[in-house]
């Protein structure tokens, strides 16, 4: 890793640190983000049979780690970030003899090595992609982790339609046929080429975090050099009953734009 990425990768593991305790305390078991739209399609892309080894990425304060864990999986969920590893483990779980959390930073290839080649029936990971300064090492890890029919679920905010430092929610009134009805628009400002920049992850967060845009042709073009292929997509979006009661443009009220994309991927030879 070069000298700026390594500086952006130690700067980026202290933001994470410094609010990982507010992000708790907001995600708790699930946001709406998670309960509606990141976790069920993880789930379904995944296809969870009881017994599997999972890799959770990113697990932040472990949420989806110990939904995996109730499914009957076996879980190592790992973060670069002590503190919501800390905060992970404090929270009760009745499978919590199912977890094994670890600290790992996903950008380095040898730590992820370290886990255990061939282990993993799967990995999952949810919303952290665009977290990370570079994702090569972690593509180039995964063939060695997975076992040769493994399968890779990430979810990301959707690139098209959802990018933090590069787009804007728009509430407006239109006239449709002699009446006036509101609509719900995201006006983009960028999505080839969109330079890495602090943004607003979460309402009342102590400091704004770094957001890597990739776009899809990059973002899956990385994953295809690395040897997958895609074999699962969604694209999970809100639906009539779903509303954000807090914020007038919050996601919840975009009924036709989907704020996800969540991929499967396989590695090329067991397809």
């Amino acid at each position: 890793m070069t000298d700026d990425l390594e500086t952006l990768r130690h700067e980026t593991q202290r933001i994470w640190d410094a609010k990982a305790e507010h992000w708790d305390s907001q995600m708790g078991e699930g946001n709406q983000f998670q309960r509606v739209l990141v976790g069920p399609s993880s789930e379904r892309l995944l296809a969870i049979q009881p017994g599997e080894t999972i890799l959770d990425l990113a697990c932040g304060n472990g949420v989806f780690s110990r939904r995996l864990a109730a499914l009957g999986a076996l879980v190592v969920a790992t973060d670069f970030s002590q503190r919501f590893l800390d905060l992970a483990r404090s929270r009760p779980s009745e499978h919590a003899d199912r977890i094994e959390y670890r600290q790992v930073d996903a950008t380095d290839e040898s730590a992820l090595l370290a886990l255990g080649e061939r282990r993993f029936d799967a990995v999952v990971c949810n919303m952290a992609l665009m977290d990370m300064p570079t994702i090569e090492p972690l593509l180039r890890a995964l063939p060695r982790l997975l076992k040769p029919t493994g399968r890779f679920v990430f979810t990301v905010p959707h690139p098209a339609f959802n990018v933090p430092t590069g787009s804007q929610l728009v509430l407006e009134e239109t006239d449709r046929n002699g009446r006036l009805e509101e609509v719900y628009a995201v006006k983009l400002f960028g999505y080839v080429d969109v330079p890495p920049a602090r943004g607003v992850g979460m309402i009342g967060e102590p400091e704004a975090h770094y957001y890597f845009h990739r776009p899809l042709h990059v973002l899956l073009g990385a994953c295809f050099a690395a040897g997958f292929v895609l074999d699962g997509l969604e694209e999970p979006h809100f639906g009539p009953d779903d509303t954000s009661r807090r914020r007038p443009l919050g996601w919840g009220n975009f009924k036709q734009i989907p704020p996800v994309l969540a991929a499967r991927l396989r590695l090329a030879a067991t397809t």
